[in-house]
């Protein structure tokens, strides 16, 4: 095991210069870490009140290719990302 000997250093200084070196190693970690979301799924009731529409107009839209089912079972539900992605800005 190697030893290091710090003369002429107080313990403030080395504290501070551990303190540097960790932030350093921090920041270049934190700029490149992008923390992946879970998808969260949505019911057809709860899409059907997110836009205040009947569920009736969520099946068309699904004939319609509007919006992208998935179905575990006999259940079907949505990702919350698809559904706002769907949405499209109106040129008025």
């Amino acid at each position: 095991m190697q030893q290091i000997q710090f003369l002429q250093t107080t313990p403030q200084q080395l504290q501070s210069e551990i303190n540097a070196g960790v932030k350093i190693i921090l920041d270049d970690f934190l700029k490149n870490f992008k923390p992946k979301l879970p998808n969260e799924y949505l019911s057809r009731q709860e899409v059907a009140l997110m836009f205040g529409v009947d569920i009736s107009t969520v099946h068309n839209w699904c004939k319609s290719k509007r919006l992208n089912p998935l179905g575990i079972g006999g259940r079907v539900y949505f990702l919350r990302s698809e559904v706002e992605a769907s949405i499209k800005p109106l040129n008025v």
